[in-house]
């Protein structure tokens, strides 16, 4: 199965946002979860998640915090707000009317 750019250019911050709802997490571990909960059909680059939490960013939906790792690597832990919380519920009531708009369409009408 091929995902279209638009549709993974459209559905990154939901995906994000409710990667981190769960916890605070590091660029690599969010392209992990990603990859891990969608089976292996949706992977990230660097170059398509860092400029969506950027983005995320500099609309105060998320913060970020340097930290020194145990293994003394240093990585920018990203943390969801309160704003990005209510942004997060409203993406949800939106996308769960596309979902339903799309399955009543493709729905085949009844021929009784």
């Amino acid at each position: 199965m091929v995902i279209s750019k638009d549709l993974i250019a459209a559905s990154s911050i939901p995906i994000v946002l409710s990667t981190l709802v769960r916890n605070e997490s590091y660029g690599y571990e969010i392209i992990k979860k990603v990859k891990e909960v969608s089976n292996d059909k949706l992977t990230y680059s660097d170059g398509t998640l860092y400029p969506v939490l950027r983005k995320l960013e500099d609309r105060e939906l998320i913060i970020s915090e340097w930290r020194v790792a145990d293994n003394d690597k240093r990585r920018r832990y990203y943390k969801i707000t309160i704003k990005g919380l209510e942004h997060l519920k409203a993406e949800q009531q939106s996308w769960n009317f596309m979902n339903e708009l799309l399955n009543t369409l493709w729905t085949p009408p009844s021929l009784t």
